[in-house]
């Protein structure tokens, strides 16, 4: 076992609540707005290991803290994520994705964390769903990965499937990466170190990355039990099954989310605002 996972523990009752501070400090505000609507949280385990398993939305920075806090409130549960190491590079963020219980994504980590009965989210799509290019909008980019299935297994961990929507309407497209990399500067951008996929162009109100208001849609699946594939997770038919079975749980939520959203009277900020003044919540 390396130095930095014999280094990760457990969640205590303090850091939990140093946790969900930190979150409703940074992102209060923003949740307040958001106004997130949070379906299946039924769904969710008290305790016990568990692996969260979703959709990521463009550039998803502004959606998952949301839903983290309301996980933490509505039940009680602090998750912990696996991040992209690239997280773990950028001065102050690592040091706020870390305070939150973040670590990085390796299998090493994430096995770590469910031998300690730890919470985890995770998201198979990684950079390729947080860089959306055209048209992929609450598309699940998960190609043939099977590691989060892999790990389910192995720790014989449920996994909690997830769906998210709003997130995609924060920015719009104005380049993808498929398009920018069809020119000789994103060839030039890639040989300077940049990561192809994250190489697009995005823009918020107006011209600018303030992003759009919009209403924030979440729900959970029934956990999906692993205990059947009896820790044989080298059998890639039954990374195979748990992924499929996952992803199409995952995307007929996002489905009933969208239809949701369009018959939802409060979506506009707008309404909200009107809804919160007449509550008097403003």
């Amino acid at each position: 076992m390396t130095d930095q996972v014999s280094q990760i523990r457990a969640f205590t009752s303090d850091d939990m609540k140093r946790t969900q501070r930190l979150l409703k400090a940074s992102f209060g505000p923003w949740s307040w707005l958001s106004d997130p609507v949070m379906e299946g949280v039924e769904n969710l385990p008290r305790k016990g290991p568990a692996l969260y398993v979703g959709n990521h939305t463009l550039l998803g920075v502004l959606d998952v803290p949301v839903m983290l806090g309301q996980i933490a409130k509505q039940t009680g549960v602090t998750l912990r994520s696996l991040g992209d190491r690239a997280h773990f590079k950028v001065p102050g963020w690592r040091d706020f994705m870390t305070s939150t219980g973040c670590v990085e994504g390796t299998r090493e980590n994430c096995a770590r964390l469910m031998q300690l009965g730890e919470q985890i989210i995770v998201f198979p799509g990684g950079g390729g769903e947080v860089f959306k290019r055209k048209g992929e909008q609450y598309k699940l980019r998960w190609k043939e990965r099977v590691g989060f299935a892999r790990m389910a297994i192995e720790n014989r961990c449920p996994i909690i499937p997830f769906a998210a929507v709003g997130g995609d309407d924060f920015y719009k497209i104005v380049l993808g990466s498929d398009e920018i990399m069809a020119t000789p500067l994103g060839k030039l951008l890639v040989k300077a170190g940049m990561r192809e996929e994250a190489l697009g162009v995005y823009r918020g109100v107006g011209l600018s990355m303030i992003p759009r208001p919009q209403r924030l849609y979440f729900k959970f699946g029934k956990p999906i039990r692993t205990t059947r594939y009896k820790g044989d997770g080298e059998t890639l038919a039954n990374c195979e099954a748990v992924r499929d079975k996952v992803r199409a749980s995952v995307e007929a939520m996002i489905a009933e989310l969208l239809e949701q959203r369009e018959r939802d009277p409060q979506r506009s900020l707008g309404r909200r605002l009107l809804g919160k003044l007449s509550k008097g919540r403003l």
